[in-house]
């Protein structure tokens, strides 16, 4: 059975610390056994430039060169860079 979450005034002071003036993102808050034991504080910041045009699809794929030179690790291989 879970033990009911006690939530002192020192939390609820804490949680609202970390909630005010956030705009966007998110708070997470960890309970271990009952207990609050963390909280996680993730702000995100948008930049809106509605005069910035779109990269196409296409435009935004790397080069073969660049493809070339990257390449993924698979078996604990070691990945050697072409001089």
């Amino acid at each position: 059975m879970a033990k009911p979450l006690e939530v002192d005034d020192v939390w609820q002071e804490r949680i609202l610390d970390q909630v005010s003036g956030l705009q966007y993102g998110q708070v997470i808050i960890t309970v271990h056994d009952g207990r609050i034991v963390q909280i996680d504080r993730t702000e995100r910041t948008r930049y809106d430039n509605p005069g910035q045009k779109q990269v196409p699809a296409e435009a935004s794929k790397p080069s073969a060169s660049a493809r070339a030179k990257t390449s993924s690790v698979a078996d604990g291989e070691s990945l050697r860079a072409a001089q």
